[in-house]
């Protein structure tokens, strides 16, 4: 892990820099010379969706965290969307989120809230050096997984097909490709981006810690919006093995209800989850139980 920052990747600065240029500027001129489309729209609400359950339900609570359990087929649909989202392999991405909770505040969380705002939220990233690689040690029971391993020899390719390549496809369906790979590709990619980034840095910054002041995690239901429910920050470190973040039924936490309907249909199993009456126990406990709700 890196302990100081040091020279900016100029590969990932202009990556993280160049995309979201391109998607404003692609989506604007677009829009100007062929005019607006819903089908467009549709092609960027779809893969928002799609690429961000795989990251939520996949990458974190699935691979990281291991809070239940899912069929092969939800496995290779969370290994190509989330190709498609590029946040990393699943192996890289899981075994630096496991050092996140290891150490978290502490000089060895990867995106560490303590070296400030802009290092937990994209510093982390630019400052990796180009032969950085994540510590597999922590993820054992991953690295011998086929799947994950074949994702990880091919994700650049599996990156480009799915994140660029299936937006263009879809758009040729009604005749506007470049307007759905600009909507689906770049403009959700983007966003999909800094929406996860805001999870490191103001989900650890701002919002309310009904469940433990041992660390900087907090909840907030704002970032939970744009993030598949994943706002809910500090119950996650209090219970990190728990397959909601949401944990109450009105809290937004769309990942837990895709993997509450992948139960429904066989496809997952295994639910790991903390009782309600242990958590009302401990809220009442800690006299929080007026901020976290009822």
């Amino acid at each position: 892990m890196l302990d100081e920052p040091g020279r900016i990747n100029g590969t990932h600065l202009a990556f993280l820099c160049l995309s979201p240029a391109a998607a404003a500027l692609g989506l604007a001129i677009y829009v100007y010379h062929e005019g607006f489309a819903w089908l467009d729209a549709g092609a960027f609400v779809l893969m928002y969706v799609l690429t961000g359950l795989a990251i939520s339900g996949g990458y974190h609570r699935y691979y990281a965290h291991r809070t239940y359990k899912c069929h092969r087929a939800v496995q290779i649909f969370y290994a190509l969307f989330g190709a498609a989202a590029l946040q990393a392999p699943v192996l890289d991405w899981a075994a630096e989120h496991r050092d996140h909770h290891r150490f978290v505040d502490h000089d060895r969380d990867p995106y560490c809230i303590k070296k400030g705002f802009f290092w937990a939220h994209i510093g982390w990233i630019l400052y990796q050096p180009p032969a950085y690689r994540a510590d597999l040690a922590t993820v054992p029971d991953l690295v011998d997984d086929p799947l994950l391993v074949f994702q990880k020899k091919h994700y650049r390719a599996l990156a480009l097909l799915m994140g660029f390549g299936l937006p263009f496809l879809l758009g040729a369906l009604w005749g506007r490709p470049v307007g759905a790979l600009i909507w689906g590709g770049l403009l959700s990619l983007a966003l999909s981006h800094h929406c996860t980034f805001l999870i490191n840095s103001a989900a650890h910054t701002f919002g309310s810690q009904p469940y433990s002041s041992e660390n900087t995690a907090r909840d907030s239901w704002v970032v939970a919006l744009f993030t598949m429910g994943e706002g809910y920050h500090n119950f996650h470190h209090a219970y990190p093995r728990d397959f909601r973040t949401g944990v109450f039924w009105y809290q937004w936490d769309p990942t837990k209800w895709w993997i509450l309907a992948l139960k429904a249909v066989g496809l997952a199993s295994d639910l790991k989850q903390i009782p309600l009456s242990r958590i009302r126990a401990h809220l009442s406990g800690s006299g929080r139980l007026g901020t976290a709700g009822q």
